[in-house]
């Protein structure tokens, strides 16, 4: 059963990285129709969406070591599950940046230097924000994300509602935070991209880890604070 689980784990951070990332390096500023940051923002959000649906009730659907750190944190997922749901989401995440630069290097003048959906900081920032501010950002918005996500998947939350909740939080991120860091907010997601960037994406790549996986510790630990009963039955989502 487990396996089953890693496997969904694997399958569902390949969709969100595929179509995440696919929107910004393929669809977002395609002459004429291109979808902007508000098309990418909704295309990550609307691949958690999906895929909360379709394997929330296998694995949980984290898609994301953050969420799977913050979900221990909260006292949600067990800590000796964590590093094979890492393992299996970072694969996720480079099969489908493969798959992306497969594609995308189809088109005429691709250039995988010029970004590829790298996440950065400082002149690799879109908005040319600085190391600290980036890091800051990447802090409160994962923390924020795990802060929803346990909330949604509350035993006495409204059933049924956890995946349209943790995808419309997960756009909201993308709207603020793309001018600032591209958004990561998920260090399985930030991984793919940076591998066939390499260079400066790769050299940066520490921040998309260590900032993420902080603030998801610290969504988990507020929320298991603030709720009444943090490890109460789930709904809507399986956190473990």
């Amino acid at each position: 059963m487990d396996m089953k689980k890693y496997a969904a784990e694997a399958i569902g951070t390949f969709w969100l990285t595929f179509a995440g990332c696919g929107s910004a390096v393929i669809a977002a500023g395609f002459p004429q129709v291109g979808i902007g940051l508000v098309g990418v923002s909704l295309a990550f959000g609307l691949s958690v969406v999906t895929m909360a649906y379709a394997i929330g009730h296998i694995s949980g659907c984290h898609l994301n070591p953050a969420v799977t750190v913050g979900l221990a944190a909260g006292g949600r997922f067990p800590a000796g599950q964590i590093l094979p749901y890492v393992i299996a989401q970072v694969c996720g995440a480079i099969v489908a940046a493969e798959l992306l630069y497969v594609i995308a290097s189809g088109a005429p003048g691709f250039d995988v230097t010029k970004g590829f959906a790298s996440n950065g900081y400082g002149a690799h920032s879109p908005g040319q924000y600085s190391m600290v501010v980036c890091f800051v950002t990447e802090v409160v918005m994962t923390m924020m994300f795990l802060f929803v996500i346990m909330g949604a998947t509350h035993g006495r939350a409204p059933a049924g509602f956890a995946p349209l909740a943790i995808g419309l939080a997960l756009v909201m991120i993308h709207l603020v935070s793309i001018p600032v860091t591209n958004t990561s907010v998920n260090p399985a997601r930030s991984t793919g991209p940076a591998l066939f960037v390499g260079g400066w994406a790769l050299s940066q790549l520490w921040l998309f880890w260590v900032a993420p996986l902080i603030g998801g510790a610290l969504g988990g630990v507020v929320y298991r604070w603030l709720s009444e009963d943090p490890s109460g039955v789930v709904t809507g989502v399986k956190t473990a």
